[in-house]
């Protein structure tokens, strides 16, 4: 079947497409995707900016619904949840026949709300029920408004992706919300089982290393060197061992016995930025059970072609310790550069998002 397939099968973590097109969905793309073991797929408003922008598979739908009377941010939102539903139908199989545990879409809230609690709510609530769709995700940043709203969507027993995780403090505050939502949807709904509610955390990768190597390239001695390209999978490693211990012992299994399932941690931004990196790196080094890896279509077939199928998540855990030790020493705060990533996270998604719906509008004047 290949190493998409194995990856799973062997190893507990589940592949999937870091992109979204609406010609694969309909095309057969998407299913030939599916077909080589993919298992869930992820957007977000860069991914759909590209595909409005690149490509004219928009215009036909675009015409009819400003010819409605529709504006362009109604129209964008009308394209959007057309291809979400295309995409949850598809996985739909996978959905089913893992138990509720893959098979899932995810499509984000609005990113100008990122640092507003009560309207990311509404807004997370409005998609949920438009779609109404048992594999959906409704993504959510994990800013420090974001938090709030995460757990107030859970406890109403909607399922959400938490995005743009960058370091443990607030992965921590994540899995928190997670755990504090479940236990208040638990107590509301007595006799309900808590396993149609879902979420993985999408903890960032490769942004990590990119902030990361230009400071110890600044530095510019033997020890700083030696680091370049170590502190993306030393941070996530710490994260998964903050997952294990999180979602076992007591508090967990009083959930765990309602049917619970442990917000998966999934590997996002895991193509290398840096050439002189192997290309699956992101992918060979954070392999291990109840984990995701959602990975661009390139990356994909570059981990499917020569990747390493083994368990690495939790192997040199004394090595990922000692990388966030001295970086510490060089004066490298991993909670700092989190920090700075959420806020250039944020910042970049509400640009795409701004570009997309610009754009739309120069073609929506172009085909009245």
């Amino acid at each position: 079947m290949g190493r998409i397939h194995d990856v799973h099968a062997e190893q507990g973590q589940s592949p999937w497409l870091d992109n979204l097109r609406r010609g694969w969905l309909h095309g057969g793309e998407m299913q030939a995707w599916i077909d080589r073991g993919v298992r869930g797929l992820t957007s977000n408003p860069s991914i759909f900016a590209k595909a409005m922008t690149d490509t004219d598979e928009y215009d036909t739908d675009l015409r009819r619904l400003v010819g409605e009377g529709k504006s362009v941010t109604d129209a964008y939102w009308d394209l959007v949840v057309d291809d979400i539903n295309a995409a949850t139908q598809l996985l739909m199989p996978v959905f089913e026949s893992s138990g509720g545990e893959d098979g899932y879409v995810s499509v984000e809230v609005s990113p100008a709300l990122a640092n507003d609690t009560t309207q990311t709510i509404e807004a997370a609530r409005e998609l949920d029920q438009r779609l109404a769709s048992p594999n959906l995700y409704i993504k959510v940043p994990a800013t420090l408004e974001g938090i709030p709203a995460i757990q107030t969507l859970i406890s109403e027993g909607t399922s959400v992706n938490v995005t743009l995780i960058f370091g443990l403090e607030r992965y921590a505050a994540v899995m928190e919300a997670y755990i504090a939502g479940l236990e208040t949807y638990a107590a509301a709904n007595p006799e309900a089982s808590l396993g149609s509610i879902s979420s993985v955390a999408s903890f960032f990768i490769s942004r990590v290393d990119v902030n990361v190597d230009r400071k110890l390239d600044e530095i510019g001695t033997d020890e700083a060197s030696s680091l370049m390209g170590k502190a993306a999978i030393a941070n996530a490693k710490l994260a998964y061992q903050m997952f294990e211990r999180t979602f076992s012992g007591p508090r967990w299994d009083a959930l765990a016995d309602r049917g619970a399932r442990v917000q998966r941690p999934l590997w996002a931004s895991t193509s290398t930025k840096n050439p002189t990196y192997p290309d699956t790196l992101y992918v060979d080094e954070l392999i291990g059970p109840n984990t995701v890896n959602t990975l661009p279509d390139k990356t994909l077939n570059a981990f499917d072609d020569h990747g390493t199928v083994a368990r690495t998540i939790d192997a040199n855990m004394g090595q990922a310790h000692d990388v966030v030790e001295k970086l510490a020493a060089l004066g490298i705060d991993l909670e700092q550069v989190a920090l700075q990533l959420e806020d250039e996270g944020v910042g970049s998604f509400a640009k795409a998002f701004d570009e997309v719906l610009e754009t739309l509008g120069t073609r929506a004047e172009e085909v009245k």
